[in-house]
C-alpha cells in the first residue's frame, strides 16, 4: 500500500516546472467538503451567523473579521479567498504546500505565518503532523487548517462568551491567541511522550525484547520530526517579536515575547526527552547484555561442573589391565559417590561466591 509520504512526494513532483505562485495542494488529507467558519467581533458584539464569504471581502474597519478554513483540498476555494482579500499568490502557494517549513513573513499589507502541530498516537508512538497557516491583514485574520478537525474551538468559545482579552484587541492579538493555542498543544504532546517514555522504561526493565527496540526506534523518529518543526517555529515566533509592522500593537508584542519564552521552554523539554530516549537505548543494550551474561554464566557453570566429572569418567574409561578399582566390588559405587561429591562441593563453592 502506498503511504502518505509517497503520495505527498508524488504531489510535490507535480509542481516541478510550474511558475512561482502556482496553486497545487501537496497534502493527503482530502476533505470532501472543506469547511469555512466566519465570525466578526468587537469589544461589545460577536457574530458568527449569517455571514457570507463573498460579502466580507470588503473588510469592516470597526470590527475584526476571522475566516477559518478547515481542509485545503479545494484549491479553487483557497484561490477565491486569496483574490477576495488580495493575498499574494506566493502566500497561497505556501498555504497549499503542507510540507513547508514553519516561517514568518512580513508584507506591506499584512504578515504571514506557517506553523505545525502534531497529534500523538500512544498505541503506535507515531506523531501525525498538521500544518496551520495564518494570514493577518488590517482588521482581518485568515487561518488555514490542513485537516477538517477544529483546533481553535476554545478560542471561538472565548470570543462568543467574551472571556479573556481576545475581544479587547485587534487581529494581531487573535493571531497570538491562535499561536498560543498551538503552543499549548505541544505541552500536551510532550506530556503524552513523557508517559510513553516512562512506560517504555518499565517495559525494558521488566523484559527487553524486539518490541522494545521497535518502540525506541519509533519514538526516536517521532521526536526528530517534532524537532524539525519546533525549531523553525521558535525562529518564526522570534521574527514575529522583532517584526516592525503597523499591524502589531505594542501590547501584543509583550504577549508574543512571552510566547517565544514558551517556545524556548518547549524546545528544552524536547531535548530532555531526546536525551531520555538515548538513555533508554543504552538501558536496552545494557539489559540485553545482562541477559546474555546470565545465559553465559549458566552455561559456564554447567560446563565447569562437568569438567571434573569428565576427567573422572575419562580416567576410569582407559581400560588399563592393572586398575584396582575396576575389580573392586564397590568400585562402581565409589565413582558415583566421587562424582556426586564433586557436584555438591562445586555447588557449595558457587553459592559461597554468589555465582548462583
Amino acid at each position: 500500500m502506498t503511504n502518505d509520504n509517497e503520495v505527498s512526494t508524488a504531489r510535490r513532483k507535480r509542481k516541478i516546472g510550474l511558475p512561482p505562485g502556482s496553486l497545487v495542494y501537496t497534502g493527503t488529507k482530502r476533505a470532501l467538503n472543506p469547511y469555512v467558519s466566519i465570525c466578526q467581533y468587537d469589544f461589545a458584539s460577536y457574530q458568527d451567523e449569517g455571514l457570507v464569504l463573498e460579502e466580507i471581502f470588503e473588510v469592516d474597519d470597526q470590527k475584526v473579521t476571522w475566516v477559518d478554513v478547515r481542509g485545503l483540498s479545494d484549491v479553487d476555494l483557497i484561490s477565491e479567498i486569496g483574490k477576495g482579500f488580495k493575498i499574494h499568490s506566493l502566500v497561497l502557494e505556501d498555504i497549499l504546500d503542507v510540507q513547508h517549513r514553519p516561517k514568518f513573513e512580513d508584507y506591506d499589507d499584512g504578515f504571514f505565518i506557517i506553523l505545525r502541530t502534531f497529534t500523538f498516537d500512544k498505541e503506535t508512538l507515531q506523531v501525525l503532523p498538521e500544518q496551520v497557516s495564518i494570514y493577518v491583514g488590517s482588521h482581518f485574520i485568515i487561518s488555514f487548517q490542513e485537516a477538517s478537525t477544529d483546533l481553535f474551538g476554545d478560542i471561538r468559545e472565548r470570543l462568543s462568551t467574551a472571556k479573556g482579552k481576545v475581544r479587547k484587541y485587534g487581529a494581531d492579538y487573535l493571531c497570538y491567541a491562535l499561536m498560543d493555542r498551538m503552543m499549548d498543544n505541544y505541552y500536551h504532546l510532550f506530556e503524552l511522550v513523557g508517559e510513553s517514555l516512562q512506560e517504555l522504561e518499565l517495559e525494558i526493565m521488566d523484559d527487553a525484547n524486539e518490541e522494545s527496540k521497535d518502540k525506541i526506534h519509533q519514538l526516536k523518529g517521532s521526536l526528530l520530526l517534532i524537532r524539525r518543526s519546533l525549531g523553525p517555529m521558535r525562529e518564526s515566533i522570534n521574527l514575529f517579536v522583532k517584526a516592525d509592522s503597523d499591524l502589531v500593537e505594542d501590547t501584543t508584542q509583550l504577549y508574543v515575547r512571552d510566547l517565544y519564552d514558551h517556545a524556548v521552554h518547549a524546545m528544552d523539554m524536547l531535548e530532555i526527552y531526546r536525551e531520555n530516549l538515548i538513555g533508554l537505548q543504552d538501558l536496552f543494550l545494557s539489559e540485553l547484555s545482562f541477559k546474555m551474561n546470565k545465559v553465559m554464566q549458566v552455561l559456564t557453570i554447567v560446563a565447569t561442573i562437568f569438567i571434573p566429572l569428565t576427567f573422572i569418567v575419562g580416567v576410569y574409561g582407559m581400560n588399563f589391565e592393572h586398575m584396582p578399582e575396576l575389580h573392586w566390588k564397590y568400585g562402581y559405587l565409589m565413582v558415583w559417590g566421587l562424582m556426586i561429591a564433586c557436584i555438591i562441593a562445586m555447588f557449595y563453592f558457587f553459592r559461597r561466591k554468589r555465582w548462583l
